[in-house]
């Protein structure tokens, strides 16, 4: 029987009130994780923290701007004062599309600190407790856009690769000490960020989200958009002693769109 039970083990998952943290930090703690998440708003870390796990988990929230070296230290403070993360899910991030003649060093320097440092300091954190119990689990959400570059979506394309590369390179440092490193790499995934962009272009274009939505879709080999659910699926078996041979992957969520071999 595959063991997905995840009952025992301590969780983190950053940037979680919405989207693909959202959905991973509820289904955790389905499979009986105890699980602390921050997100930048009171409403939104309220909202979550509120969630009943459908198992033996809990949910635990905290506030916080991962974009901010001590915010996210406090917040790191915080969670490990009560005992030692077994699960690091790397999730927090923002894709903003703009155009790379007009971003300044301070726009690239924001994206850096929120999408790769603060998954840095997470890591370096809660790395030498994994590491003395011989058994830990990093998840670095990145994107399909690491591998498949977007002229509109520059830095956040090359803070996610460095993300998978920064995995890659601890799965080969760590694995031998029963600390597996892994990325996934959602693709197109209906989120409120999505939802959003729908909406731009359908006004632009004189039409509704709901068709943008579908003709985007299309273009996907199962002829839809993924759900957060589906790429937190992926995350959860990546965290459970199901994939304990699983180490230094870089794994599509992506419905096929990815085309190489």
């Amino acid at each position: 029987m595959i063991d997905l039970d995840l009952s025992g083990k301590r969780a983190l998952v950053t940037g979680a009130s919405l989207g693909i943290g959202e959905a991973v930090v509820k289904l955790l703690a389905d499979h009986g994780a105890q699980v602390s998440f921050c997100a930048r708003t009171a409403s939104g870390v309220a909202k979550l923290a509120g969630y009943q796990p459908k198992g033996a988990g809990a949910v635990t929230g905290f506030v916080a701007d991962m974009e901010d070296a001590a915010s996210t230290q406090t917040f790191l403070d915080a969670v490990t004062a009560t005992g030692d993360i077994d699960i690091l899910i790397n999730n927090v991030g923002a894709s903003p599309s703009r155009n790379f003649l007009y971003m300044s060093d301070a726009d690239w320097q924001s994206l850096h600190e929120l999408n790769l440092l603060s998954a840095v300091r997470c890591t370096r954190h809660c790395l030498p407790a994994m590491r003395k119990q011989k058994w830990g689990r990093v998840i670095m959400v990145a994107s399909g856009a690491a591998k498949y570059p977007n002229a509109a979506l520059i830095d956040y394309g090359t803070t996610k690769a460095a993300m998978i590369s920064m995995a890659k390179s601890l799965a080969r440092k760590y694995g031998g000490d029963g600390v597996l490193v892994n990325s996934v790499l959602p693709g197109l995934i209906h989120t409120a960020m999505w939802d959003r962009a729908a909406t731009e272009i359908a006004e632009a274009a004189d039409s509704t989200k709901e068709e943008v939505l579908m003709r985007n879709g299309r273009g996907v080999p199962v002829g839809r958009y993924g759900t957060s659910e589906e790429v937190a699926s992926m995350i959860v078996f990546l965290t459970s002693n199901a994939a304990s041979y699983v180490n230094g992957a870089a794994i599509e969520v992506d419905g096929g769109t990815s085309g190489h071999i």
